[in-house]
């Protein structure tokens, strides 16, 4: 291979790894010396979480994100909730990154994550805000342009849902885990849940149906409550 050829070759594999997108669902654990720490982070199109927990209690450690873009290799984002910095929230953060293949690391950390998924296969994938809910039949509508946000955000397995304020810059609570679509069922298996600790290791199965870009929610809560919600996408 002459020296020219070798340049070229240089560049465009810089590129290639340069160029993978980072959507979907990564994972980095990490051994403390008592527990392993397990610490996953969600990309959709334009939003993100970042969450920590016990990767065998399922024990709530930390929480935080908000809406997102990548230049080149940086990723910046601007903070909607963080459970343990709150006075974070409406500043903005910037890290770099590097993806080769199925690994993505972060420079100057000792943070490594592995791929869980580019954003498939699940039909739900995308940053959602809760719209509405029907309680004792009647039907009431929420604004989703008000500071107190209820999102859900899934990859392609992974989902998140997390109740905050970006006025107050209060976080409320969170739980998350992993999920599959199949014939209008959807199913979460509970890995972390922030208020009660009992519900990780539950799954839990729902109805739901995608209607004019609305996402239509019914099922039973882990406290055997009715549920029946929609939910809308965000931008």
């Amino acid at each position: 291979m002459n020296k020219a050829i070798f340049i070229l070759f240089c560049i465009l594999t810089t590129f290639e790894i340069m160029a993978q997108s980072p959507i979907g669902a990564w994972r980095a654990d990490i051994d403390n010396g008592k527990t392993v720490l397990r610490s996953v982070l969600i990309l959709t199109e334009n939003h993100s979480t970042f969450t920590t927990y016990d990767s065998e209690s399922g024990e709530f450690v930390s929480t935080s994100g908000g809406s997102w873009k990548v230049e080149n290799n940086t990723i910046t984002e601007l903070i909607e909730f963080d459970s343990k910095n709150p006075e974070r929230v409406g500043t903005k953060s910037s890290f770099d990154f590097i993806i080769k293949d199925s690994i993505m690391t972060i420079p100057d950390t000792n943070l490594t994550f592995t791929r869980i998924d580019n954003g498939t296969p699940g039909d739900l994938h995308g940053a959602w805000l809760m719209s509405g809910r029907t309680m004792d039949g009647e039907i009431q509508v929420r604004d989703t342009d008000t500071p107190r946000k209820t999102m859900k955000i899934l990859s392609g397995t992974r989902f998140q849902w997390i109740a905050y304020n970006t006025e107050t810059k209060q976080f409320m609570v969170t739980g998350g885990g992993t999920y599959k679509t199949q014939n209008g069922t959807y199913t979460e298996n509970i890995e972390f849940f922030s208020k009660d600790n009992s519900r990780v290791g539950l799954s839990l199965e729902f109805q739901f149906n995608l209607k004019d870009e609305n996402w239509h929610h019914t099922g039973f809560s882990s406290k055997g409550d009715s549920i029946d919600e929609v939910w809308s996408k965000r931008k």
